[in-house]
């Protein structure tokens, strides 16, 4: 039964992440074919993670009354809905209005999914479970690169994820009885789940400020490169859409591929050492994007950011329970997924205004910025954890 619902849990984290590739990586097209400046991309990002946000802060409370596998069911199919609206947008209004269910659905799933396998797997199964959402994310700009160009365009593209989503949807209404065992079975018996902490007790948890830097400036790199790399690559660098949309597909896929990796070296590596290590790739990834202007080289480099920034989150969401405390991590994590919703709703942002002033150029001096951010911050965790007794086996 324990490993069934640890299928569910995968399947539901390819459904969270179709969703989060899709707006950026067919914006070329939608900003063209609607006739608008390509940073009101920006507001769409604003209106989603400001619903993620408001969901991700909420998920203790919701998670502890309706359970992981209620929210995780009604927040897909909320995503479902969104999608489809954008699928039949004709302005830009439209796409405001259905960026609302994208975003509320998004944040309950990853807060309250992320906590549930912290508590009951291993470091290993956390690094898959963020292998999957990397598969999803990896799916929807390589559906779009095989249909931007064709006559089904853009909204083809959405409404062929919508159709994913459903059938996602479906499976987890058929996987409720599973939660609902395994809730009598597993979670009374190792934690108590009703514990919800106020954000005036989480704050003043001693090192909780590191990881809140670490997971901002790293949510920031992951969804710029998403929101604004094919942008970046069809101003700056000349590319067709359907390319540049090539290109952010192998982003998503070094994400995967950096989280499956990270999954299987699990037992020999501490996850601090798994996120040192990924740094490293991301600096040099950073200057082949600014300095590339061949897609081989561009898809290298997109590919390199995502296999080093990607494990990073899952390791430091298996880290929040072994430095917090067990009894802390569902609000600790709920927190961490607002603070980060908040992250990728504004320097997404902030990345496309700069862009429509100074031009697109600035997308790779923007992620190195982001870089500086997160190494110095690595640097402080790792002072501070690093030879933590306490081991993430």
């Amino acid at each position: 039964m324990t490993f069934l619902l640890l299928i569910v849990i995968y399947v539901a984290f390819i459904g969270l992440g179709i969703p989060d590739s899709l707006v950026g990586t067919a914006w070329p097209k939608i900003y063209a074919e609607l006739d608008l400046p390509f940073s009101f991309e920006s507001f769409v990002s604003v209106i989603v993670f400001t619903g993620t946000f408001l969901s991700s802060l909420l998920s203790a409370r919701l998670t502890a009354k309706f359970g992981a596998g209620g929210i995780t069911l009604v927040s897909t199919a909320l995503t479902a809905v969104g999608i489809i609206g954008f699928a039949f947008s004709e302005n830009f209004a439209f796409i405001l209005l259905f960026s609302v269910p994208l975003g509320l659905g998004a944040g309950a799933i990853d807060s309250s999914l992320n906590n549930y396998v912290a508590l009951h797997y291993s470091a290993r199964q956390m690094s898959f479970l963020h292998c999957f959402y990397g598969v999803g994310v990896t799916v929807s700009p390589y559906i779009l690169s095989l249909v931007l160009e064709s006559e089904y365009g853009w909204r083809g593209g959405f409404k062929i994820a919508f159709a994913i989503q459903v059938f996602i949807t479906v499976i987890l209404l058929c996987s409720l009885p599973l939660w609902k065992r395994a809730n009598t079975a597993e979670e009374k018996k190792e934690y108590k789940p009703d514990k919800v902490l106020k954000i005036s007790e989480i704050v003043k948890i001693k090192g909780a400020k590191i990881f809140w830097f670490i997971l901002i400036s790293s949510c920031a790199i992951e969804f710029t490169c998403g929101v604004w790399g094919a942008t970046y690559l069809v101003e700056k660098k000349g590319f067709l859409a359907d390319a540049a949309a090539r290109v952010i597909t192998f982003y998503y896929v070094g994400m995967t591929v950096g989280r499956f990796i990270s999954g299987l070296v699990a037992k020999k590596l501490r996850p601090q050492s798994v996120i040192f290590i990924g740094q490293f790739l991301v600096g040099a990834a950073i200057l082949i994007i600014a300095f590339s202007g061949f897609e081989i080289l561009s898809a290298a480099g997109f590919f390199l950011v995502g296999l080093g920034n990607g494990p990073l989150f899952p390791n430091m969401t298996y880290l929040t329970p072994i430095c917090f405390g067990k009894e802390n991590s569902p609000s600790l994590i709920g927190f961490h997924g607002a603070l980060s919703s908040i992250s990728i709703m504004i320097m997404p942002a902030l990345c496309g205004f700069l862009g429509q002033i100074f031009g697109m150029e600035i997308f790779p001096i923007y992620l190195g910025a982001l870089f500086a951010v997160m190494l110095v911050s690595l640097v402080f965790f790792g002072k501070r954890f690093y030879r933590t007794k306490e081991q993430a086996d």
